[in-house]
Parts: structure tokens; C-alpha cells; sequence
């Protein structure tokens, strides 16, 4: 990983400025590629229609196995905020950055793990317990952040919201089902098919990412 070559006291400090400089230039590229999977979204027969699945995390989630949670984190930033100077905002940033924390919330727990137990094992266990760890965090952040949000953005009640939710499934009847029956799904079908994508890719990618940092 290139937290041991940063942290190799034999590296020099020509080294270690070559290194950061292509880490940089490496969170640019891969937060750039994911806003680009934002444009390409998929609505979902479960959810309301502004509720759609994109592979946005795919490259956030392979930046923060090779490089570590902190470049997972800003790989994500870089995301949003590209999102927002191209396409802007509505939610005057707030959806932005619930999308931020939800991001986080799969590629940190993950990378985490996967940097202690470096192991196609340990890269599972991390995608399931990030997955895991998106799905919650995306259920609190969607009931208490971007709903509201959304609700306002739109001048119309929360409930017009929820009956969204319910034109599309009738056991939708409060938040708290829209949340645990619209929310609660996408994010654990999103986190699999990231998972499964990383999963089938990452070791292909990998080396390329590495190179020049070892």
C-alpha cells in the first residue's frame, strides 16, 4: 500500500514529493471519473423517481483501497464538487453533502478494514460492512437531511413526498416505511453492485494505480 512507501524512513524527500504529486493528480482523475458515472443514473422500480442508482462510488471505493480512507474521502469531495460547478444545486448544497457523508460512510469503513486485513477476505468483510454502514447512515441522513431538504427545495410537505413512495408501493404509508422500504433497499443494492464491481475489478486496476508509488 502506499502508506508504507510515504512512511519509509529511506524515502527521500524527491521521493516522497513524486509520490504526493501522483497521489494528487490520481484523487483528481478517479473523483473526476465518478462525477462523470453521476450523469449515468438508473431509476429503480422500488423508489420514487428522484431516487436512482449510479456507480459513482466504484472509483472512490478503489481509490480508498489503494491509497487509504483519506483519499477515499476526498476522491468523494472532489465528486460532489465537480457535481455541483457542472450540474449546481437545489437543495443549496445540502443534498450534496448528505451524498458526501453517505459516500464516506461506505468507502472509510471499508478501507479501513481492507488496510488490516489486506486480503481478498478482508476486502470483502470491508464492502459488506461498508455497505452495511451506508445503508444506516444513508436511512438517518435521508429522514432527518436530504428529505427535508428535498421537501423544501420543492415547496411541498413531506408527505407529498412519502405518497411518492407509496404511488410506488403501497406499504409506503409514513416515513419511516418510506425510509426502511425505498431508502433502506437502494443503498444495500447500490453498496452490492459497487462491491461486486471493485470486487471484479480491483485487481486488474490496482497495479496501474500503484505504480510509480513502491
Amino acid at each position: 500500500m502506499s502508506t508504507d512507501v510515504m512512511t519509509n524512513p529511506k524515502t527521500t524527500t524527491k521521493e516522497k514529493k513524486r509520490i504526493s504529486t501522483k497521489v494528487i493528480a490520481q484523487i483528481g482523475v478517479l473523483g473526476a471519473i465518478a462525477m462523470v458515472l453521476m450523469l449515468f443514473d438508473i431509476p429503480l422500480p422500488f423508489a420514487p423517481t428522484f431516487y436512482k442508482i449510479d456507480f459513482s462510488e466504484v472509483p472512490v471505493l478503489i481509490g480508498a483501497f489503494t491509497m487509504g480512507p483519506v483519499a477515499g474521502a476526498l476522491i468523494e469531495l472532489v465528486k460532489i464538487l465537480l457535481n455541483l460547478l457542472i450540474r449546481g444545486t437545489s437543495t443549496a448544497g445540502v443534498g450534496d453533502l448528505g451524498n458526501f457523508l453517505i459516500g464516506c460512510a461506505m468507502c472509510i469503513p471499508a478501507s479501513l478494514i481492507y488496510q488490516k486485513l489486506h486480503s481478498r477476505k478482508g476486502a470483502i468483510i470491508g464492502m459488506v460492512t461498508g455497505t452495511v454502514f451506508m445503508t444506516i447512515v444513508g436511512c438517518f441522513i435521508n429522514a432527518y437531511l436530504l428529505l427535508p431538504a428535498y421537501a423544501a427545495a420543492f415547496h411541498m410537505p413531506i408527505d407529498a413526498l412519502v405518497a411518492m413512495g407509496t404511488a410506488v408501493n403501497s406499504h409506503i404509508n409514513s416515513l419511516l416505511t418510506f425510509v426502511l422500504l425505498s431508502v433502506a433497499p437502494f443503498n444495500l443494492l447500490k453498496g452490492f453492485l459497487v462491491s461486486l464491481i471493485v470486487f471484479l475489478i480491483y485487481k486488474k486496476i490496482s497495479p496501474i494505480l500503484q505504480m510509480g508509488r513502491e
